[in-house]
């Protein structure tokens, strides 16, 4: 089997290894693909693999021996489901894998928009405690999180992680989720407008579908308590961008942390890159060394599964 890794850069930069997928026929691996070069690259390719570079129903027409797709994430739009189903091509994913980091990064915007470590460490190196006439400060307020309450939008794998943390900190949990879960234990599942009107955080888990893109518009953040933070994790097409970056520049909102927007990378005139009190992070949640071995070994995995007849992790 010829097997193409389209962009294999961001999964495995130099410190994992492609042995196991090097084990299973001819493959050739790419750091990156621009989408003109996705045809010549992938032209011989009976197994392609793509993290972000698209496969458009042109590429797919295109590529008569192309027999199998695996995204190397678990969001799948990247790929042209219904031109994939024409064609018969299965196409897999890899929904498991960074469950415990995303819910980690999730608690470290929450813990920065609270506490502020960053900020203060840099005045530390930049000499204002050596210089500073008492024996502490802090020059943003600190926020106790226990007793406040945490509204998940989605309530699978990544937002129930994250509803165990916020338990730790003795919050109280808030749930909406598309899908009505039978055993939420001591979460309390309610309408959208509660948990923007009631949660002092509000953290994004939800997956992007035509429901959920804009989720968060001018109306909902409206809602929310001036005090209140927005989390997301998830993806940048549910939050209406210039919406929120209007709520934190006009106080409407106290803070926002998020991991990922709607263009990535963005713009430099992007509104969010220099809205009043907004953490962002590049993308970065999935990709702890953990997560990215369990990412590269389960794609493996659904790539011998195919070959074995038994597919697993099927989208499409």
């Amino acid at each position: 089997m010829n097997i193409v890794v389209l962009d294999g850069f961001t999964l495995n930069p130099g410190d994992l290894s492609w042995d196991e997928l090097l084990s299973l026929g001819h493959c050739e691996i790419h750091e990156r693909t621009a989408p003109g070069d996705v045809l010549r690259r992938a032209a011989e390719a009976e197994i392609l693999l793509t993290n972000k570079t698209e496969l458009t129903r042109d590429h797919l027409e295109n590529l008569p021996r192309l027999k199998y797709i695996g995204v190397l994430a678990t969001g799948t739009n990247v790929v042209d489901l219904p031109a994939a189903r024409t064609r018969n091509i299965p196409v897999t994913n890899v929904p498991t894998y960074g469950t415990k980091s995303v819910a980690q990064t999730t608690l470290a915007l929450l813990l920065e928009l609270t506490q502020h470590v960053g900020h203060h460490a840099q005045t530390v190196r930049e000499s204002r405690w050596s210089g500073s006439l008492d024996w502490c400060y802090w020059d943003r307020p600190l926020i106790e999180l226990d007793g406040g309450v945490l509204g998940i939008v989605g309530f699978g794998r990544i937002g129930r992680a994250v509803g165990e943390l916020a338990a730790a900190l003795g919050m109280t949990r808030l749930a909406h989720d598309a899908i009505p879960v039978a055993d939420s234990g001591p979460v309390r599942f309610v309408d959208l407008e509660t948990i923007f009107r009631q949660s002092d955080v509000v953290s994004l888990h939800c997956p992007l579908t035509p429901q959920t893109y804009g989720l968060v518009n001018a109306e909902r953040l409206s809602w929310m308590k001036p005090t209140a933070f927005l989390l997301n994790t998830s993806r940048g097409l549910l939050v209406e961008e210039q919406a929120l970056a209007d709520a934190l520049n006009s106080g409407a909102l106290a803070g926002a942390g998020l991991d990922v927007l709607a263009e990535e990378p963005p713009p430099p005139d992007h509104p969010l890159l220099r809205a009043r009190n907004c953490i962002i992070t590049p993308h970065l949640a999935w990709a702890t060394l953990a997560a990215r071995s369990r990412l590269l070994h389960i794609a493996v995995e659904n790539v011998r599964a195919f070959l074995s007849g038994h597919p697993q992790n099927l989208v499409s």
